[in-house]
């Protein structure tokens, strides 16, 4: 199971790095440019761009993929954790009757960085997987693959599904919200009256993109099934939801780092991976952050500060509750209870610079409290820890000083982050006690002190903070089970 990936292999990054034969140092990254690509080949030990061109004979490599908000990235890692070489692209934004053909973008994107990974390492690729983000659906022709609508995006509501979803489902099931992928199945089964209903397949950004790469339709993981009703703990879907007319549109489901299948020939001859390199079903962006920051007891927890905030705690209990967007994602024998919240660096990006968020930080004294209340968000609708689609963005009022702005921002975003986990206590899950960072913020030392101050609790940055590096870890398990 993932957990004993993430023990297992945790354990390993434990260790100094070993790998001493790199030839080629360079001080700064290869830059892309075209298609506003990024590319590091390195070796974390040492904290250097350097490259490797000498594989050991017999050496595998393991590349994860992240499809995060707003671009994606790619890690290869070997057998014992080492990261070998990453790179990141930003989503090319190709515009169709005036909004983003995603569809498009993330195709030329999984691609783009299948290309940018070192000629001299895919030779030695023995699996891959890849994360995407959580409720982002597509729902597909079942013979073709080819999309039959628009992608609903993670933060998409379809408010109009909810009465038929919560008529159907239990209580306060985790598909009760307007954002549940379940709601997003349903509006387009009963909105969609031009479209062929059968055969169409449901499937999750990650399954999607994963496809592209083995060619067999209709496959699908645990984490990301959980939101269209998916029951990880008897592993099937429940009678509630087989017994609808939808239904044969749902995907099988295995296993997170399941191997599908291997990699199809034309691409594999088109970039240069060996035939026996394998696909493995991926999870989602804020599982695949938990899994690359090591938080493998019970009791840790970890937030992903990228474009939303994400929370993750490791529970020996399952607690999930619609009403304030709590779910449970199975872990092994452990569960991993959170939720994600519409807030988070998106909304920084919206009103800051790169460059602004790290001159104005510096400015700030994260000892003292701000005595501003927000409650960020880039348009109106909240999923956790309040599941509210009417909630409205607060960034008012606006201090003269920029610094004092951001501060007030930051430590707005860290008051939800406690109340999220405060929530998550309430319900019954284990007490946290210790808080890892991942996602671009927690490149923030500022910030990472404002929240140890208001969390109360240990908070410190995750040796590895990339999802990519998690997606990494389950092409590592899916090659360990294939052979």
């Amino acid at each position: 199971m993932v957990a004993s990936l993430c023990n297992t292999t945790c354990s390993l990054l434990l260790r100094p790095h070993l790998s001493q034969n790199y030839t080629s140092d360079y001080r700064s990254a290869r830059k892309l440019t075209s298609n506003k690509s990024e590319l590091r080949i390195t070796n974390s030990r040492a904290g250097k761009v350097i490259m490797d061109l000498n594989l050991e004979g017999g050496e595998k490599l393991y590349l994860g993929m992240d499809f995060g908000t707003s671009g994606a990235r790619y890690a290869l890692i070997d057998k014992e954790g080492e990261l070998r070489a990453e790179g990141k692209r930003e989503y090319p934004l190709y515009m169709s009757e005036e909004t983003v053909d995603w569809v498009k973008s993330w195709r030329t994107t999984l691609f783009g960085l299948l290309e940018d990974i070192p000629v001299s390492l895919r030779s030695a690729v023995a699996s891959i997987s890849i994360d995407g983000t959580s409720a982002t659906t597509i729902i597909v022709d079942g013979k073709t693959g080819e999309p039959l609508c628009k992608p609903f995006l993670y933060n998409q509501s379809c408010a109009e599904a909810l009465p038929m979803v919560k008529a159907m489902a239990p209580p306060n099931h985790t598909v009760c919200s307007g954002s549940s992928t379940l709601c997003k199945l349903v509006s387009w089964w009963t909105t969609s009256s031009d479209i062929p209903k059968m055969p169409a397949v449901l499937l999750h950004q990650a399954d999607w993109l994963l496809w592209l790469l083995h060619g067999k339709l209709g496959v699908s993981d645990y984490n990301n099934a959980l939101k269209v009703g998916y029951d990880p703990e008897v592993e099937s879907y429940p009678p509630w939801l087989l017994s609808q007319p939808y239904s044969s549109v749902l995907p099988r489901v295995q296993a997170p780092g399941t191997t599908i299948g291997t990699m199809k020939e034309n691409i594999r001859t088109q970039f240069g991976f060996p035939e026996d390199c394998v696909i493995c079903t991926g999870t989602t962006d804020s599982i695949a952050a938990f899994l690359a920051a090591r938080a493998n007891e019970t009791g840790k927890a970890v937030t992903s500060l990228g474009s939303t905030l994400a929370i993750k705690l490791l529970s020996t209990k399952r607690v999930e509750d619609a009403r304030f967007g709590v779910y449970s994602h199975r872990l092994d024998d452990k569960w991993l209870v959170g939720g994600a919240s519409n807030t988070g660096g998106a909304v920084l990006r919206q009103i800051f610079t790169d460059d602004q968020l790290v001159k104005l930080s510096k400015q700030i004294n994260p000892a003292k409290a701000s005595p501003l209340d927000y409650y960020p968000l880039i348009d109106i609708g909240e999923r956790f820890p309040v599941a509210d689609p009417k909630m409205e963005p607060r960034l008012d009022p606006r201090p003269e000083s920029d610094a004092e702005y951001l501060h007030g921002i930051l430590e707005s975003i860290a008051r939800i982050e406690a109340k999220g986990y405060k929530l998550l206590k309430e319900l019954g899950a284990s007490r946290v006690d210790e808080v890892f960072t991942a996602g671009g913020g927690s490149r923030n030392e500022k910030w990472i002190e404002i929240r140890e101050r208001v969390l109360g609790l240990p908070v410190r940055k995750a040796l590895q903070t990339e999802a990519a590096y998690g997606a990494a870890l389950l092409a590592l398990k899916g090659a360990a089970a294939a052979q």
